[in-house]
């Protein structure tokens, strides 16, 4: 009988996608509609089914209201009564989550998942990345820190192996890197011209605040993130309220954004503070200490920009940059925001919706590997 040769080697063949339940399926596109509707579960559904006459996503063995029975099974959404009377249905903190992590995934899909994460720096210290080099034990280090392979070599170079005894002069740590904390707050404009001119900007402005929340508080837990939105005034959402944002009849307030960022940014402890604003629209009101906006949405106005100069020139003294993401390329607002910049000596993105997530994500990986000054 003749054997059969094996061989080695590799087997390459077409990529084959993991099979998906027709549930994951719907679940996938009803988290895309459901961040494009802000949360109204309603009009999700009313787009989901006009989705499905034309593509046909469901079958006579399980239908849209097959989908939404097993949504509710599992926690997705639940039904609420108003006070009225009337009742509909809501998403849960469930969804939240789940949709948080969709928008970690389509816009940092590629990162590995690491640790609890800090910001690197270049200054040694406490902290759990070795770097290669060590030092005599001193009084106070912590006992994991010592490096029993080259303690145990040293007491054999120091007392010889047939009179063997390890002393704390033999004793040596093993150097780790400082890693910092970092503390953001993120600036969302959410002023009317965030959805003019057909083109809908804070959607993908609204992804990139759940990613990068997402990313922070399982990445890197000891961070701190903020977010803030600002249209005639700025006040701060939570987390959870991120799907639910939306724009309003505002003007851009940048000034008011920026007083309350640098008032949270105040109260941390941590040393590295850093503010990103996106923004599509230059800044076209101001609230005067009396109460009374001041608004002009012709041009630059002189008074509303040096304002905001004023603005960057004290959080630059207080040690805090500004990161601008501008969605514009008009060339007086490119100008104006240069001179911000110049004046915070932060930094500035141009860019337009596609990019903004991984320049985000950049940034912020880039600023926690430093010690901002």
């Amino acid at each position: 009988m003749k054997k059969e040769t094996l061989r080695k080697g590799f087997v390459f063949k077409s990529y084959e996608a993991p099979e998906q339940s027709l549930f994951d399926q719907l679940f996938e596109i009803f988290k895309e509609l459901i961040t494009h509707t802000s949360g109204d579960f309603d009009e999700a559904m009313d787009w989901l089914k006009e989705l499905d006459k034309e593509y046909k996503l469901t079958n006579e063995d399980y239908t849209l209201d097959d989908f939404v029975q097993e949504l509710k099974d599992k926690g997705y959404i639940r039904e609420e009564i108003e006070p009225d009377g009337n009742g509909g249905m809501s998403i849960t903190a469930k969804t939240e989550r789940a949709i948080r992590q969709r928008a970690l995934d389509q816009i940092f899909g590629k990162l590995k998942r690491g640790g609890a994460g800090n910001h690197k720096t270049n200054r040694v210290g406490r902290g759990d990345e070795h770097t290669g080099e060590y030092r005599e034990y001193r009084f106070g280090d912590a006992l994991e820190r010592v490096s029993m392979t080259e303690s145990l070599k040293n007491a054999q170079i120091n007392n010889g192996i047939g009179n063997f005894d390890l002393t704390e002069k033999d004793l040596v740590v093993e150097e780790t890197q400082f890693k910092a904390q970092m503390s953001t707050v993120l600036m969302i404009d959410i002023s009317h011209s965030m959805i003019l001119y057909g083109e809908d900007r804070i959607t993908p402005a609204k992804k990139v605040a759940m990613a990068l929340a997402e990313l922070i508080t399982t990445r890197y837990p000891k961070d701190t993130l903020d977010i803030i939105v600002f249209g005639n005034d700025s006040w701060p959402i939570k987390i959870k309220d991120l799907p639910y944002l939306q724009v309003g009849p505002y003007h851009t307030n940048t000034v008011a954004g920026l007083q309350l960022a640098m008032d949270i940014l105040r109260r941390k402890r941590n040393t590295n503070r850093q503010i990103f604003m996106i923004t599509d629209g230059k800044p076209s009101c101001v609230r005067e200490p009396d109460g009374f906006y001041y608004k002009n949405s012709v041009g630059l106005d002189d008074y509303i920009v040096n304002k905001c100069y004023s603005m960057a020139s004290q959080a630059r003294k207080v040690k805090i940059p500004i990161t601008t993401f501008m969605i514009a390329q008009d060339p007086y607002l490119m100008k104006f925001v240069r001179q911000f910049t110049q004046a915070n000596q932060g930094k500035a993105f141009y860019t337009g919706l596609q990019g903004l997530g991984e320049m985000i994500f950049e940034d912020y990986e880039t600023n926690r590997k430093k010690k901002i000054r």
